[in-house]
């Protein structure tokens, strides 16, 4: 296996450092796929791209470990692009600004794409050292992992050799783990019908929730704004009177979402402002332990005509009061592992429908179609 010791870390932190000027957001692999062919070229390594700009790179082995059996590293170039919302970033352009204060990396006001950037970094300077002691290397960097392991389904496996393969994509540097979770998108659209009456319009801001990666802080209690803003709308059903214009929270399904805008048409503007600002202080006192950065907005705008969603308001209300989301189930054989989960990441409404997606994972296929069986008789 391989000899890691002498990995140079400087250089492992230059090409992460490199990759993190590269737009690399899933569906948008070319630059990067671009990036890691002329790696090969630049190191006299063999290298091949299929049609999913998945890409291979060669090594041989090193003097001594000629008869060894061939190790294929793995690790995927695409990441989750989050920002914060007032963050002013053009993702398919610009790439992250990386922020280091010693001990931690971190990005302005945006995802790090340390998942999977720094496996990538990691087997691109194990691939640049001559003075790693190892067998021979197949190094593949697959596409499109975080919305549905895309580019790994595509792959040609009759381009490996290697019968034993150690995939990167982890959290801890000290941990070897056997075990993978199952994905699965499961996609609501629900038709609206809409019509026109005459209000003032209230728009409610819920941002500065932490967010994070629904496979990995899942089970940290974040909140997610899209279910928060059902909480919301339920309280305020109760005490005022409003109409919904269009809820719109998250863009990726598996990022817990951190920011989610609510515009109503309202008929008691200062009533209902006064609702909305003290039930979102009651929420934020409640959270602020584990959501310190959680703030609020409640603006009134102009009154005049405005199109409204006439017939699913309180059914959609209902639907993210209720909806399961977060851990569904914990492992009884492994400690501290999550066995079943969702998060509700895109909340989009559009003039003539809603669309709710959802990310589930299970490593148990049975428990998969559970859930799945239960969101769709939850749906009807």
């Amino acid at each position: 296996m391989l000899n890691t010791g002498s990995i140079n870390a400087d250089r492992v932190l230059k090409y992460f450092e490199e990759i993190s000027l590269i737009p690399r957001g899933s569906g948008h692999m070319k630059q990067i796929a671009d990036y890691c062919m002329q790696f090969a070229s630049q190191h006299s390594l063999k290298a091949v791209r299929d049609n999913a700009d998945n890409v291979i790179i060669y090594k041989r082995a090193s003097k001594g470990y000629e008869d060894a059996d061939a190790v294929l590293l793995q690790g995927h170039l695409d990441i989750v692009w989050q920002k914060e919302e007032n963050r002013d970033i053009d993702f398919l352009n610009d790439g992250l600004k990386l922020i280091s204060d010693g001990d931690f990396i971190t990005a302005l006001g945006t995802t790090l794409g340390a998942d999977n950037g720094i496996a990538v970094a990691m087997i691109l300077a194990i691939l640049e050292s001559d003075s790693i002691s190892h067998p021979a290397i197949e190094a593949v960097f697959t596409t499109d992992e975080e919305i549905g392991m895309i580019g790994a389904g595509q792959l040609d496996f009759s381009l490996f050799n290697a019968k034993t393969m150690i995939n990167l994509d982890s959290e801890d540097d000290d941990t070897v783990t056997v075990s993978c979770a199952g994905g699965s998108d499961f996609i609501v659209t629900v038709p609206v019908n809409r019509k026109k009456v005459c209000g003032t319009q209230a728009v409610i801001n819920l941002k500065g929730l932490k967010g994070g990666h629904s496979g990995v802080e899942i089970n940290s209690g974040r909140v997610n704004a899209n279910i928060l803003a059902g909480r919301l709308l339920n309280h305020l059903n109760t005490c005022t009177d409003f109409d919904i214009i269009s809820i719109n929270g998250g863009d990726k399904a598996n990022a817990i979402t951190n920011n989610c805008t609510i515009c109503l048409s309202v008929k008691n503007a200062n009533d209902f402002k006064s609702a909305a600002s003290d039930y979102l202080n009651v929420i934020k006192a409640e959270i602020s332990d584990r959501e310190p950065n959680f703030a609020f907005s409640v603006a009134v705008n102009d009154t005049c005509e405005r199109n409204v969603i006439s017939d699913i308001g309180d059914k959609l209300i209902y639907f993210l009061l209720c909806s399961p989301n977060g851990v569904v189930e914990m492992s009884m054989n492994i400690s501290g592992l999550v066995e079943t989960s969702l998060n509700l990441g895109i909340l989009k409404t559009d003039d003539a429908k809603i669309t709710l997606h959802f990310a589930l994972r299970s490593n148990k296929k049975s428990a998969m179609k559970f859930l799945e069986d239960k969101l769709k008789t939850f749906c009807n």
